[in-house]
């Protein structure tokens, strides 16, 4: 689908979805559990991926009135009948990868032309080290994957600086584990603000992890049980990370953003890099509110080796903003949905924003950027595609962005939200 995005302001107040990150880990908390309800689920491509996998697993995943009702497995994941396909879902692979070793028997993964080009060869070998079945079919370390078990637990030893994800996953199976799971992490640990957020979600169900000099370890023999049954997702700083964007740069009377209450999301940084960039932005941590206006902005130099998913939204901010904002320890953002680097770098570039690309560094030249809407490929990702909705709201002319319905991955109302706030949205045939 093409969506069209016109210079236009925005004003208002919008809610932000809830979290992807959460929403991921707590369906599967929940899978390992007896029972438990999910409230306030982000519903989107990516999490349904998660849902089925906990079905394929033996559990049963059911949406009553916007809350997932959720019967587990137990701990013990039941060998699938069918092959689990993870769509466009990375999370989901990981996750799933991990608890997949705790069944007796061979599951396979897969997911689209995407996820079976990302990855999956740290996690792999930790499930070898583990005494567990691993394997790439194609032998490269990526999807379609065959794993198989049961592992009891027992030490790791992997890289840091691919994805956080797999230290997630083992920590979560290694809960329901005989001995218990030890990650060693063997090169500095990238994106930790997600492991915090793991470690936070098995707190709330009732396990409990911790770091160690070396890594993470998480005691066998726990059992999944939230409070009361239920567990409550937060607003998600990710998504949110377009919305206060938007108001820094086209919210001539101001924008509110709500459903903002602090939790272990490491993008909440978004916050102080709009301060950084001179943007006026107010956030109300106790009512869960942030207040943001249009702002003469200025380049910065951020680093995201905790923050991959802000890369996208730095950029289109940068390329509005005066002089250079340069995005550094980004490396490991080309290991995402799509390479979002080399993608912002060429798609802002046809919107007419000069930018430099280097291994492990962005920098987009604002002072010397002139944005005019031209036709720009979202590149089925999700994130790529609404940063550059925001920049579309401040280019002359129209911007049309080709792959819009992927914003389904995370915020799947984002145009209609965009749509509400006054901006000048069209999408194909309308």
């Amino acid at each position: 689908m093409d969506v069209t995005v016109s210079e236009s302001t925005v004003a208002g107040s919008a809610r932000a979805p809830p979290s992807k990150s959460y929403t991921h880990r707590a369906v599967l908390a929940a899978g390992y559990a007896d029972e438990a309800t999910v409230r306030d689920p982000l519903l989107s491509a990516d999490t349904r991926a998660t849902a089925r996998a906990v079905e394929a697993f033996g559990g049963t995943v059911e949406r009553r009135d916007g809350d997932l009702a959720v019967t587990g497995f137990g701990g013990r994941p039941a060998v699938p009948d069918d092959v689990i396909d993870c769509a466009n879902s990375g999370t989901t692979m990981r996750l799933v990868t991990a608890a997949a070793a705790l069944a007796d028997g061979a599951t396979v993964l897969t997911g689209d032309g995407s996820l079976r080009s990302r990855p999956q060869g740290p996690l792999l070998d930790a499930v070898e080290q583990l005494g567990g079945r691993a394997e790439s079919t194609r032998r490269n370390g990526q999807a379609p994957l065959v794993v198989g078990g049961p592992v009891d637990g027992g030490a790791v030893s992997i890289p840091g600086d691919v994805s956080s994800q797999y230290v997630t996953a083992l920590l979560m199976a290694g809960a329901v584990t005989d001995e218990g799971i030890a990650v060693d992490l063997e090169t500095e640990l990238k994106s930790a603000p997600y492991v915090d957020i793991t470690v936070e979600v098995l707190a709330d169900f009732g396990v409990d992890a911790e770091r160690t000099a070396d890594g993470f370890r998480v005691a066998g023999g726990q059992s999944y049980a939230p409070a009361d049954g239920e567990y409550s997702v937060p607003g998600d700083f990710s998504s949110m990370s377009y919305l206060l964007a938007a108001g820094a740069v086209a919210a001539e009377d101001g924008l509110r953003v709500e459903g903002a209450r602090p939790s272990a999301q490491g993008d909440s940084a978004i916050v102080g890099v709009l301060e950084d960039m001179g943007a006026s932005v107010d956030w109300d941590r106790d009512a869960g509110v942030i207040d943001v206006e249009r702002s003469a902005l200025s380049g910065t130099t951020v680093g995201v080796g905790d923050t991959p998913d802000l890369l996208p939204t730095i950029a289109a901010l940068g390329a509005v903003a005066d002089g250079d904002t340069r995005i550094v320890d980004c490396e490991h953002v080309r290991y995402k949905e799509t390479d979002r680097v080399s993608a912002m770098a060429e798609e802002l570039g046809k919107l007419g924003a000069s930018v430099s690309e280097k291994r492990d560094e962005l920098v987009v030249h604002g002072g010397d950027s002139d944005l005019v809407g031209a036709s720009v490929d979202g590149r089925a990702d999700h994130r790529v595609v609404m940063s550059l909705a925001v920049a579309g709201l401040v280019a002359d002319g129209e911007t049309t962005i080709r792959g819009g319905e992927h914003v389904d991955v995370s915020f799947p109302d984002f145009f209609d939200v965009l749509d509400g706030l006054g901006a000048a949205v069209r999408r194909d045939g309308e």
